[in-house]
């Protein structure tokens, strides 16, 4: 790796890192920028989750020194993400690279599209175990299945799931993402090593840039002001990454 590339690993890293715990769409950074430093689309991808798995780990550990997180609701979720991760990630590995690549403009296209939905203001209340029921954890194993794929926009998804449908509010909406996608990513990293898919000296740098950002993240609490500049910065980015996607 050349000095440049270490810079941008750190730097769209730390973008991504604080991107994704406070809302969705970091991977539409990170991966495309794996791609483009020579990296096969499945090896990228695997590359992706180490980054993915240690920023999780410090967004997860934050919230829970802040006294956010419920472990037993997280568990339920995860469970069915974790068995959906497995089957997604063993696609991922052997799907060819131009149905990858096409997977992955149309998956960068749907998540900037949500992005620039307005989020329904909706009451919300605490999240117990007794108001899951099969249509979630149903839901749960079909963005396992999604994020062991190729993990683009996954937490567009997590928002439709839990603001839309389960209505917790969008702070914990957060707390709970991490949590899931922390554990669904493990045994994904896991196929991808096994298939030799995982460079890790790539991944362990632009794990350093991600967790600054989730640490970042944790800490911050965006006005609306803010949360709009985020999502205009993810879009504008994402947008510039689309071009070079498709002429690449």
């Amino acid at each position: 790796m050349t000095a440049f590339e270490v810079i941008a690993l750190l730097a769209l890293g730390g973008i991504a890192g604080f991107i994704n715990v406070l809302s969705a769409g970091g991977s539409m950074l990170t991966l495309p920028l794996l791609m483009f430093m020579g990296l096969p689309p499945q090896v990228a991808n695997g590359t992706n989750r180490v980054a993915i798995i240690l920023q999780s780990t410090t967004a997860v550990a934050g919230f829970r020194r802040l006294g956010h997180g419920n472990l037993r609701v997280s568990v339920h979720l995860a469970v069915p993400a974790v068995l959906g991760s497995l089957l997604g990630a063993w696609i991922a590995t052997w799907v060819a690279d131009a149905i990858f690549e096409l997977v992955l403009i149309i998956a960068m296209i749907g998540a900037s599209v949500f992005m620039l939905l307005p989020q329904p203001r909706l009451d919300t209340s605490p999240l117990t175990p007794d108001r899951l029921g099969p249509v979630i954890y149903i839901a749960m194993f079909l963005i396992g299945v999604y994020g062991g794929f190729i993990q683009v926009g996954v937490g567009a998804l997590f928002i439709v799931v839990l603001y839309r449908m389960l209505r917790i509010d969008l702070r914990q909406v957060n707390v709970f993402k991490v949590s899931i996608i922390l554990l669904y990513t493990i045994p994904a990293l896991l196929i991808f090593a096994v298939n030799g898919q995982v460079r890790w000296g790539m991944g362990l740098i632009l794990a350093v840039g991600n967790i600054t950002g989730a640490f970042v993240a944790v800490k911050v609490n965006l006005s609306e002001k803010g949360a709009q500049w985020v999502k205009w910065t993810t879009l504008v980015m994402a947008g510039a990454i689309l071009i070079r996607l498709v002429i690449y």
